[in-house]
C-alpha cells in the first residue's frame, strides 16, 4: 500500500481509509500521526488552552474514526476532517457556555471598528497568540468568520446567536485585537 504523500496534494489511498473503517489499528496511527498536527492547529484557535485543544483534537479523532464508512471521497479528505474538528470546536465552546452560565450581550454597546487592519500585519503565531487572548465568544466567532470564511448567519446558526451577536461579537474582537497590538509596540 503507498505511504502518505507529504507533498502539498494528498491522495489519501481509499486501502488505507478501509483498514481504518476495519480497526487497523496501524492504519489509525498512521492516519492520526499524519494530519494531527493540521487539525492541532485549528483546535488550538478555538481553544482556551493547550489542554483544551488537545481534548478537541482527541474528541474529533474519535468521531473521523467513527464516521469515516461515512466519507464519500467526493472531496478532499483532509476538507472533510477540517470540518469535524471545527464542528468539535463549536460544540466544545458551546459545552463551556453552559457550563459558564455564559450569556450574550447583543445590544449593550455597539463597538466600531474603524481604521487601518492592524491584525493582517502580524505573523501567524503572533496572532495565534492574540487570539487565544480574546474571550471565547469573541475568539469563537473571529476564528469562524476570519478564518475559516463563515458568514454570520452561518455563524448565528453554529452557535445558536443572533447575527448581530456575531456582528458585534466580531467587531469586539477586531477591536480587542487592535487595542493589544498597539500595547505590544
Amino acid at each position: 500500500m503507498a505511504e502518505l504523500s507529504l507533498n502539498k496534494t494528498l491522495i489519501l489511498p481509499e486501502n488505507l481509509i478501509k483498514e481504518c473503517i476495519a480497526g487497523n489499528r496501524e492504519s489509525q496511527e498512521r492516519l492520526y500521526r499524519y494530519f494531527s498536527p493540521k487539525m492541532f492547529a485549528i483546535c488550538l484557535r478555538y481553544a482556551n488552552d493547550y489542554q483544551s485543544a488537545e481534548d478537541i483534537l482527541q474528541e474529533g479523532f474519535i468521531k473521523v474514526f467513527n464516521h469515516l464508512d461515512k466519507y464519500k471521497a467526493s472531496g478532499s479528505f483532509e476538507g472533510w476532517m477540517k470540518r469535524i474538528f471545527i464542528n468539535t470546536s463549536i460544540e466544545h465552546y458551546r459545552k463551556a457556555v453552559v457550563t459558564n452560565r455564559y450569556v450574550e450581550i447583543d445590544s449593550a454597546y455597539h463597538v466600531s471598528y474603524k481604521g487601518e487592519d492592524a491584525v493582517s500585519c502580524l505573523s501567524k503565531k503572533d496572532l495565534l497568540g492574540l487570539i487565544q487572548q480574546l474571550p471565547m465568544g469573541y475568539r469563537t466567532v473571529f476564528n469562524l468568520y476570519a478564518i475559516e470564511g463563515f458568514t454570520h448567519r452561518e455563524i448565528s446558526q453554529k452557535l445558536g446567536i443572533s447575527e448581530g451577536t456575531s456582528k458585534s461579537q466580531l467587531a469586539r474582537a477586531r477591536a480587542m485585537l487592535q487595542k493589544m497590538l498597539k500595547s505590544t509596540r
